[in-house]
């Protein structure tokens, strides 16, 4: 198989000149995502009950009504397993694995294209339920969180391979599509005659991993609306009526999206040497601030929320995550052979994207909060890469085996520029609270302004005069750094961002500078 390591975007030159000659590809995609489709307005009760009186349904008649409604999703989905010559099953536990019982039947029974198997089970789910107001003496409707039958229906899908819709059976009867990347590059692949080994959903080698990359950079081109309405039509049927009456279609949002790095290395035992150090340093080394800095969040001394890093023994291996606010950032290996760092997002308004505003859609683009819907579904992908980027980026630099002193040496010496000369950094003493604020994860994305340094620096200074002075003195300290190659400045910005090479300095040089006595001691045994 022809082999390659051409280093693509997201994926940074620093951990491909390191560990290249280990590698025989890299694929950044779309992993699991879930779609789901929902009657937005009938999550608002009062407007609920709206819906309702355009149905001739009294509140005392909603159960009736409702129960008839679920009768009919049941039997729509029965009748066409059975004409698909399919079978439907009740699961007692919903912890079971589906997908792997799908698949089970699928191998049983030849199936290759088409639905595999109707599951049904009992699960949580947002419902509506009819309670008395004892202020008002009224009837009302109340959303809650309740538990009712789920179907979920399993296809063998032409383009993405295995994949699921899963269909609530009660009010507001929200849907939810699941599929993976992976599978759909597997098709994809298939199509172009490209030749691979899979394993899982990951790929152990890939005969021509730039034109894999390719594909898998063509399914975020897809017509979203076209491909799951649908599958919509095809798992449920009674969308159009339930619809109706309120007047809108079923709105397709991403409620979760992976996207994953996979690191094809040429044999087991070349990762297995190296992945260790990655966990040793991702769980000693990784601080708050560099996890808010992988996934692109905001200020730590702002930050409102939970950040926690776990480490999780699998059968096929360990797996640590970090996680924001819901979001993560995970490193595991795959199948012995693959180095996978993914990002999930299940809360996209921590995030931004440059676009027009709904209330004026044809004004100017400015960055505004994230959406659900999978217009921002491009955007999603760019910053998880992103955010995939800087943790193997991170990777390559604690891992360095290069020693300190040749890596800390250009930093630590005086340089002449156009003829000024730049005094050599301090980073254990003078310079480094500096260096530890410019790393900081909020100023990875913006960069880092001379007042953000004051207020971190010189956080009880009021004086004017005094805050002139300290302004003028990181001034100086901005041109020091510069001068040695550790930040360059952001074009049409007073905003500062650390080099490529500044950023594995800096890090390296913290790393020794928080490090206790115990440690250098055991390290150097």
């Amino acid at each position: 198989m022809k082999q390659t390591t051409t280093s693509i975007p997201g994926v940074p030159d620093a951990f491909v000149s390191k560990f290249g000659r280990h590698v025989s590809g890299i694929l950044c995609g779309l992993d699991r995502v879930r779609f789901r489709a929902t009657l937005r307005m009938l999550f608002q009760p009062e407007i609920f009950e709206c819906y309702l009186l355009r149905q001739g349904v009294l509140m005392k008649d909603f159960k009736a009504f409702a129960l008839g409604m679920t009768e009919r999703v049941k039997q729509m989905a029965s009748e066409a397993a059975v004409a698909a010559g399919r079978p439907t099953r009740y699961l007692r536990s919903s912890a079971e694995s589906k997908e792997e019982l799908a698949r089970t039947i699928a191998r049983q029974d030849g199936i290759k294209e088409g639905l595999v198997v109707v599951f049904s089970t009992l699960e949580p789910c947002l419902s509506y339920t009819v309670r008395g107001n004892r202020e008002t003496k009224k009837l009302e409707m109340v959303l809650q969180p309740s538990r009712c039958t789920h179907l979920y229906h399993y296809f063998i899908h032409p383009q993405f391979g295995l994949m699921h819709v899963r269909v609530q059976t009660w009010f507001p009867f929200t849907v939810d599509v699941c599929l993976n990347g992976r599978h759909w590059l597997g098709r994809q692949m298939d199509a172009a005659g490209l030749r691979y080994e899979q394993r899982g959903n990951c790929f152990v080698r890939v005969s021509d991993p730039i034109r894999a990359q390719a594909l898998l950079d063509e399914q975020l081109k897809s017509d979203w609306p076209k491909l799951l309405d649908a599958l919509l039509d095809q798992a449920h049927p009674l969308h159009a009526e339930l619809a109706r009456p309120s007047g809108q279609r079923y709105y397709w949002s991403a409620s979760q999206t992976e996207y994953a790095t996979d690191v094809m290395f040429r044999s087991p035992g070349q990762l297995a040497a190296l992945y260790p150090q990655w966990l040793h340093h991702g769980i000693r080394t990784f601080a708050s601030t560099d996890v808010l800095r992988f996934l692109g969040q905001r200020c730590a001394a702002r930050f409102c929320g939970d950040i926690a890093t776990t480490l999780k023994h699998r059968p096929e291996g360990v797996r640590i995550k970090h996680m924001v606010n819901g979001n993560s950032l995970k490193m595991y290996d795959k199948e012995g052979q693959v180095l996978r760092v993914e990002t999930t997002i299940v809360n996209p308004r921590h995030f931004r994207v440059y676009r027009a505003s709904e209330s004026s859609p044809q004004g100017k683009n400015q960055w505004l909060r994230m959406r659900s819907g999978i217009s921002d579904l491009h955007r999603r992908a760019e910053i998880s890469r992103a955010s995939n980027g800087r943790y193997l980026s991170a990777l390559a630099s604690v891992t360095d085996k290069t020693p300190l002193h040749q890596a800390a040496a250009p930093a630590c010496r005086a340089v002449t520029i156009d003829g000024q000369r730049y005094r050599a950094l301090n980073p254990w003493v003078e310079d480094g609270p500096m260096l530890e604020a410019i790393s900081g994860g909020e100023f990875a994305l913006n960069g880092i302004r001379n007042r953000d340094l004051r207020r971190l620096l010189y956080p009880t200074t009021s004086d004017p005069d005094q805050k002139r002075r300290q302004a003028a003195a990181i001034t100086r300290k901005l041109a020091l750094l510069r001068a040695h190659g550790l930040i360059k400045k952001v074009t049409g910005t007073h905003r500062w961002l650390l080099t490529d090479n500044g950023r594995r300095v800096v890090t390296a040089l913290l790393a020794a500078r928080n490090a206790d006595v115990d440690q250098l001691s055991q390290l150097a045994a």
